[in-house]
């Protein structure tokens, strides 16, 4: 929560946070996730998400997209990337809907 806080002094347009979950409780990344949608809807704010929890990022994202090897294998809207096979297979472990 203090690096969001010190990325925000500057007031940015867009905001890039790589894995902000790492190594933190699930109590604390729930609360990070509910921050970032909120800091979303009240500042207009873009934010670009490198994250490994694959599924809390896609939950909340307006766009999501998939690399593998260095390229983009996968996009579209969040949802659509938590439905998709693949993508569930590769991070979720499984293909069921």
């Amino acid at each position: 929560m203090v690096a969001v806080g010190r990325g925000l002094v500057a007031r940015p347009s867009c905001l890039l946070l790589d894995e902000p979950s790492l190594g933190l409780a699930p109590l604390v990344i729930r609360q990070i996730f509910r921050t970032l949608v909120e800091l979303r809807a009240r500042l207009g704010l873009s934010i670009v998400l490198v994250e490994q929890d694959a599924e809390a990022a896609l939950r909340i994202a307006d766009r999501g997209y998939v690399m593998q090897r260095a390229r983009i294998v996968l996009s579209g809207t969040g949802a659509e990337l938590r439905a998709d096979p693949l993508t569930r297979e590769i991070y979720f472990g499984s293909v069921k809907a």
